[in-house]
């Protein structure tokens, strides 16, 4: 039910209809004692009227004839009185209906507010909130009543009551421009990613009495929305990537085949120290752009998954156990929190072993100075979720949307192409990875279904 604040006392005009009519019944026994007791006078009066002698006639007939009139003015008062109470119990059947028509509209127009998927609330113009539908205790993640604080304290820590205000302000002055807001609101270990609607909230008389406040959760969307902007930016670079490994490679194949054999004509005549570190170079770099050229391939091509189940526990441990003297070795402490009834996933092994590894080696990379390296898993509603999580600096608010493009890298020896190609190994089975900011350190969240359709 959408809930609002109640009020305990019994509507005034119940109270005042349930009194009218007993005033009304009241009055309606009254009069009818009246009319038997001139009922009975008259009867004593006729008795006298036959006895009395006749010079005394005249008054007689007289007092019987008030009495009569008397009488005929109480019947008109029982009259309207019983019109009166017919009055008040139409009166009060229909206030009964009108209130079970109300509750009934009050009802639904709950039940309407409760299955939308956002949440609403209104308030009073001081920014009290005076109700709130199912969906935003589920969104504040609260069982407690809010119904009577302040949208403030609420939302402590997150601008919602100044949006409210100015989108107010705006509204007054028929600007529309700045009615609409996203808001980061942290709840747990986890942020959600909220976008704010106001408006005025008016009574009959148009007179505004406070404010309608929407929000809705739009972390999804705007999840799917940054896969698909690189999804975009992935297929754009799968006929580039084509062209340019066909371009560059055979040169590239080229030029190593004659440096080799210029090495060998350099040996047979004794070449300078000097000679032979550009030598090295010219290896180092061609060995160099080889590697780039192949993880762009990696990244661009659009292979097939072979398929197989994997023991997620079973691969964890082995992952775990490889980087475990690397760990050692940076004073980094390796804390497993791994469900043992993990289910088994359709994936390819490889493939993931390469994502895993690569995760777990940036993350021990990111603690140079020693941390804490923390890997928990679990099933959840068909998806093993694996969290990755270290202490390190952690990686800045304005850079977080750029780590997932190709050839970007946060570190000074990164070639840019780690996180890219781990994100495509996800989105290739279906699943889905996201990094978050911990505070401190950095936080790699993968979802892997456990079937891939």
């Amino acid at each position: 039910m959408f809930q609002v604040r109640r009020s305990d006392s019994v509507s005034p005009f119940r109270w005042a209809v349930i009194a009218l009519l007993c005033l009304s019944l009241a009055a309606l026994g009254i009069t009818i004692w009246i009319m038997v007791d001139f009922l009975r006078e008259q009867e004593i009066v006729h008795r006298l009227i036959q006895q009395l002698p006749d010079e005394a006639m005249s008054d007689a007939r007289k007092l019987a004839g008030e009495l009569k009139w008397q009488f005929r003015l109480a019947m008109l008062v029982v009259l309207n009185v019983i019109a009166t109470a017919c009055a008040v119990a139409l009166l009060s059947r229909a206030y009964s209906s009108s209130q079970a028509s109300l509750r009934n509209i009050k009802i639904l127009a709950s039940d309407i507010l409760n299955s939308m998927d956002l949440a609403v609330l209104t308030t009073d113009l001081e920014g009290t909130i005076t109700s709130c539908n199912r969906p935003g205790y589920e969104m504040l993640e609260t069982t407690e009543t809010i119904l009577g604080e302040k949208v403030f304290d609420v939302f402590a820590g997150v601008p919602v009551e100044a949006f409210r205000r100015e989108a107010m302000a705006n509204a007054k002055s028929n600007i529309a421009n700045k009615l609409f807001r996203d808001f980061e609101l942290t709840k747990g270990d986890h942020t959600k990613t909220l976008r704010g609607f106001c408006q005025p909230l008016t009574d009959s008389n148009q007179v505004e009495i406070g404010s309608v406040l929407q929000l809705r959760d739009v972390t999804e969307r705007l999840l799917i929305e940054q896969q698909i902007h690189r999804m975009e930016r992935y297929m754009g670079m799968g006929s580039l990537a084509v062209g340019l490994h066909h371009e560059i490679k055979n040169p590239l194949a080229a030029l190593s085949l004659h440096v080799q054999l210029l090495d060998e004509q350099l040996l047979k005549q004794n070449p300078t120290e000097e000679t032979l570190q550009c030598l090295d170079v010219l290896k180092s770099e061609i060995g160099r752009i080889t590697g780039v050229l192949e993880s762009f391939r990696d990244y661009a091509s659009i292979d097939t998954l072979h398929l197989s189940d994997v023991n997620v526990v079973s691969l964890l441990d082995r992952m775990i156990s490889l980087v475990s003297p690397q760990a050692t070795q940076g004073n980094i402490t390796v804390l497993v929190q791994v469900s043992q009834d993990l289910p088994s996933i359709q994936a390819d092994q490889a493939k993931v072993e390469q994502m895993l590894l690569n995760l777990l080696l940036n993350a021990i990379q990111a603690m140079p100075d020693g941390g804490k390296l923390t890997i928990r898993a679990a099933a959840v509603d068909n998806l093993v979720h694996i969290a990755i999580r270290d202490t390190g600096p952690g990686i800045p608010d304005n850079l977080m949307d750029r780590v997932f493009d190709p050839y970007f890298s946060t570190k000074r020896n990164g070639t840019g192409m780690g996180l890219a190609i781990c994100e495509k190994i996800v989105r290739q089975h279906q699943g889905r990875l996201e990094l978050i900011n911990a505070n401190p350190g950095t936080k790699v969240e993968i979802a892997l279904p456990i079937e891939v359709t």
